[in-house]
């Protein structure tokens, strides 16, 4: 039997870290990949079995790379601390590892819970980030702040598992919120090279929605699948947003200081 690695990544998710790591208490080894986390993540990690390795967040591809580097066996399975891995991944993954696997990295399709419901619409099922099943050595990220692709360094191409894990990517309406600020403020840097205008930035936003709530079919999600798409506007038009603030760069009105007219005494 192949021995295998799980990584996470984390930056004060203590609410979700235990939910995760519980999910991969099989692995041969578990590797929390921690941003200075101030809320007890490491800790309920380590307590956990988890290995600790810190590492500054310099955006989401650069953070992934080392934590690929920190892994010490032969396979590896990408795990976030908003997914969790399921009964029968598991079983799919080490009847994998017990022979000779056809592939050396794996797509994972993922089933997404939103609003007390599975989410079968709006892009969100089955969907898929990159590959998170790998051979190490087999693929690097690109080093982008944030949605950061990947590079196989493999002649092979990417297989797919069969069963899905779970996802749980927003507990309540303020991580929605926080989230698309998050993502956004990342997302500008992608931005940097190009000028762009509000108008652009609701243009983009409008079609965000639009791909999200119809082309993906978010309506047949009902309520989740309409703050689905909002959520997508929100974090496009915001992104585009705040390049636009940065290009333009606003001055603060100003004013001398204020005293006292002459002759009014205290």
């Amino acid at each position: 039997m192949q021995k295998i690695s799980v990584y996470i990544i984390a930056y004060n998710e203590a609410a979700k870290i235990a939910d995760t790591i519980n999910s991969v208490l099989w692995a041969d080894e578990i590797v929390l990949a921690d941003s200075a986390s101030t809320d007890g993540t490491d800790r309920i990690a380590a307590e956990m079995g988890a290995r600790i390795v810190q590492i500054p967040f310099e955006g989401f591809g650069h953070l992934r790379n080392r934590a690929i580097a920190a892994c010490t066996h032969e396979w590896i399975l990408s795990i976030d601390t908003d997914e969790q891995c399921t009964p029968e991944v598991r079983d799919e993954i080490l009847s994998l590892l017990a022979g000779s696997p056809s592939h050396d990295a794996y797509l994972v399709p993922r089933r997404n819970y939103f609003m007390g419901q599975w989410v079968t619409h709006s892009g969100w099922y089955p969907n898929f980030r990159q590959p998170q099943l790998f051979r190490k050595g087999a693929m690097r990220y690109v080093e982008s702040p944030v949605h950061e692709g990947y590079e196989l360094l493999t002649p092979k191409p990417a297989g797919r598992l069969q069963h899905a894990i779970w996802q749980v990517p927003f507990r309540n309406f303020e991580e929605v919120v926080k989230k698309a600020n998050r993502y956004s403020t990342l997302g500008v840097l992608k931005l940097a090279d190009k000028r762009v205008s509000m108008g652009q930035a609701l243009a983009h936003g409008v079609w965000a929605f639009i791909k999200h709530y119809i082309f993906k079919k978010g309506f047949l999600d009902g309520w989740p699948g309409f703050v689905i798409a909002l959520g997508n506007f929100e974090g496009t038009f915001y992104r585009y947003a705040k390049r636009y603030e940065s290009q333009e760069a606003w001055p603060l009105p100003r004013q001398s200081p204020l005293r006292r007219p002459d002759g009014v005494r205290s």
